[in-house]
C-alpha cells in the first residue's frame, strides 16, 4: 500500500492525541509565534510586572504582571452567550441580573488573551460561574442559604453532577432528580458537558479532580465556621492553595486549543509555579473581600482577617502583611517562570505564560468588579 494511503495510527487514544489539534485548527487564536515560546534572547517575552495600587490607594501596591488584552467586545459577547445558558439552566431573574454585574465574560476575556473565540472563552466563563455559584450557595454566603453543617452531603453531589458515576439500578433515579433539582448541580453538569467539546478526556479529568481537591478545603472551612474556632493564618493558607484560582487555571490550555503533556503539566517545578499563580490570586481575592467577609454574620475565613486575630494587630497591620506575601509569591513565580523558559515545549512555554496573563487578568477584574468595589 502506497504511504499516502495507508491508514493513520488506530486503537485506545490515538483519537485524544489528535484531538486538541483538530481543536486548535477549528479556532479562532491569537497565538504567539513559535520562537517567541522558546525564548532565545528574550527568555520570558510578553508583557512584565508592576507594582499597582488597588481598593482606596491607602495600602502598598500589589505586584503583579500586566494585563494582555482588554476587549470589552468580546467580554460582551461571551456574557450574553453565559446568560442564555444560565437562564436555560434555570435562573431567576434577580439572579441573572447578578450574574451579569459580575461579569464573568469579562474575567474570562481578561484571564485567556490567546483566544479570540467567544465559545472556547465561554467553557471557562461556565465553569467560573457554576464555581462561584457553589462557594457563595453552598459554602459562604448565609444569606444565599449557605448552612456549614450541609456543605459535605451538597459537595458530593457535586461530584456526581461533574463525573457522573455509573447506574446502581433503582437507587440511580433518586440521584437523577437530585441533580435535575439543584441549580448549582444543573450548573456544573452542563458546564462540564460543553468542556467536553472542547477537552481531551484527560483535560476534562483534570478538571474534575482539581475540582474535588478543592472541595476538601471546602470542608475545612465548613467546619471552623460550624465550631466557630477559626484556624491559625498558615492552617488556613495551606488549605487555599488547593481552593485557589489554580482551579480556573486548569482550563488554560483547553480555552487556547492545546493540551499540555502530562508529563510536563504535573512536574514539579510547573506544578509549584501553577500553585503560586493561583494562590498569589486567590490572596487578591482575599485583599479585596476583607470587608465583606467581615459582615457576614458567621464570618468566613480570610487571610487578612486571619493574620490580624493570629498576630493581635489591625486590619490594616495585617493587610500590608499580606500584600508583601502576595509579592513574595508572584516574584518567586517570575524567577520559576525564567527558569523553566529553557523547557523546549511549545504547550509548556504556552501555558506558562497563560499562568502570568491569569494573574494579571484577574487583578485587572477584581480591581474593577463592583463585587469588590
Amino acid at each position: 500500500m502506497p504511504a499516502d494511503e495507508r491508514p493513520g495510527p488506530t486503537g485506545l487514544g490515538t483519537g485524544a492525541a489528535f484531538l486538541p489539534a483538530l481543536i486548535a485548527a477549528a479556532r479562532p487564536s491569537r497565538e504567539i509565534p513559535h520562537g517567541d515560546l522558546l525564548g532565545g534572547t528574550h527568555p520570558v517575552p510578553g508583557p512584565g510586572y508592576v507594582e499597582r495600587p488597588w481598593g482606596d490607594g491607602s495600602h502598598a501596591p500589589l505586584y503583579c504582571p500586566v494585563h494582555e488584552r482588554a476587549d470589552d467586545g468580546l467580554a460582551g459577547e461571551v456574557d450574553a452567550r453565559l446568560v442564555s445558558w444560565a437562564r436555560d439552566c434555570g435562573f431567576e431573574d434577580e439572579e441573572l441580573d447578578a450574574l451579569k454585574k459580575a461579569a464573568f465574560g469579562r474575567l474570562v476575556t481578561l484571564a485567556h488573551p490567546d483566544t479570540d473565540d467567544p465559545d472556547a472563552l465561554l467553557v471557562a466563563a461556565q465553569l467560573n460561574a457554576a464555581w462561584w455559584a457553589a462557594d457563595d450557595y453552598y459554602a459562604d454566603d448565609t444569606a444565599l442559604g449557605a448552612v456549614p453543617k450541609l456543605l459535605p452531603p451538597r459537595l458530593t453531589l457535586v461530584m456526581s453532577a461533574m463525573d457522573p458515576v455509573p447506574s446502581v439500578g433503582d437507587l440511580t433515579p433518586p440521584l437523577d432528580e437530585a441533580l435535575q433539582n439543584d441549580l448549582v448541580l444543573r450548573m456544573l453538569g452542563s458546564a462540564v458537558d460543553h468542556l467536553s467539546r472542547h477537552a481531551s478526556d484527560a483535560q476534562v479529568q483534570r478538571v474534575c479532580y482539581s475540582t474535588f481537591a478543592m472541595f476538601v478545603s471546602w470542608t475545612a472551612y465548613a467546619a471552623w465556621r460550624e465550631t466557630g474556632e477559626h484556624p491559625p493564618a498558615w492552617e488556613y493558607l495551606a488549605a487555599r492553595q488547593h481552593d485557589s484560582f489554580y482551579t480556573s487555571m486548569t482550563l488554560i490550555d483547553v480555552v487556547g486549543g492545546y493540551e499540555v503533556p502530562a508529563h510536563l503539566y504535573y512536574e514539579p517545578r510547573v506544578r509549584r509555579a501553577a500553585f503560586q499563580a493561583g494562590t498569589a490570586s486567590v490572596i487578591v481575592n482575599d485583599l479585596h473581600s476583607v470587608a465583606k467577609d467581615a459582615a457576614d454574620e458567621n464570618p468566613v475565613c480570610n487571610l487578612v482577617l486571619l493574620i490580624a486575630a493570629d498576630r493581635d494587630c489591625s486590619v490594616e497591620e495585617a493587610t500590608e502583611i499580606t500584600v508583601a506575601l502576595h509579592n513574595d509569591l508572584v516574584r518567586d513565580f517570575e524567577a520559576g517562570h525564567r527558569e523553566l523558559a529553557s523547557i523546549p515545549s511549545p504547550e509548556l512555554q504556552r501555558f506558562l505564560r497563560g499562568l502570568r496573563a491569569w494573574m494579571g487578568g484577574g487583578f485587572e477584574w477584581h480591581a474593577t468588579n463592583p463585587r469588590y468595589a
